[in-house]
C-alpha cells in the first residue's frame, strides 16, 4: 500500500484583465511540464504535484463579468491526481463594485478531469491551497 501524498501550499490567484486569463498558482514550487485542455493549461512541479491552472477566456469559462474575476476576494485551489488522471476544483469569490463582501459576493466552482497519456506518466497526489485577499 502506498502512503498519501498530500501537499498543503501557498496559493496565489492572480486575474489578468486584458487578455481574460486567471492564474492558480501554489507558491515555491518547481516548475517540470504542463498539460492543456480545452481552456484550461495545468502546470506540474518535478515531485509530480499540480501546482497551477491558467483559465484561458476565464470570465466565459465562469460565466462571469470581468468585472468580478478583477475583484476576488478569496480563492481555493484542490487537485488530485489518481490513476494518472488530474481532476482540479477552482473555486473564487467576488465582490461587485466595491461592496461589503458580505453584502454581494459571487462563488463559483469549476471542475476539469483529464486523463493523462502513458508517456506523462504522474504520480498520485493531492494538493490543497486557499488564498483570501480581504
Amino acid at each position: 500500500m502506498t502512503q498519501d501524498r498530500v501537499l498543503n501550499g501557498k496559493l496565489e490567484c492572480i486575474y489578468d484583465f486584458t487578455y481574460d486569463i486567471l492564474t492558480f498558482h501554489i507558491k515555491n514550487r518547481d516548475y517540470k511540464m504542463s498539460v492543456e485542455v480545452q481552456n484550461f493549461i495545468i502546470d506540474i512541479d518535478t515531485e509530480d504535484f499540480v501546482i497551477g491552472v491558467r483559465v484561458i477566456d476565464a470570465s466565459k469559462v465562469f460565466g462571469l463579468k470581468k468585472d468580478i474575476l478583477r475583484n476576488i476576494v478569496q480563492s481555493d485551489f484542490q487537485s488530485v491526481v489518481k490513476d494518472n488522471v488530474i481532476t482540479v476544483r477552482l473555486t473564487i469569490v467576488g465582490k461587485i463594485r466595491n461592496k461589503i463582501i458580505g453584502s454581494i459576493k459571487q462563488e463559483f466552482a469549476q471542475q476539469v478531469t483529464v486523463p493523462l497519456s502513458e508517456k506523462t506518466k504522474v504520480e498520485d497526489s493531492e494538493i490543497i491551497a486557499e488564498e483570501i485577499l480581504a
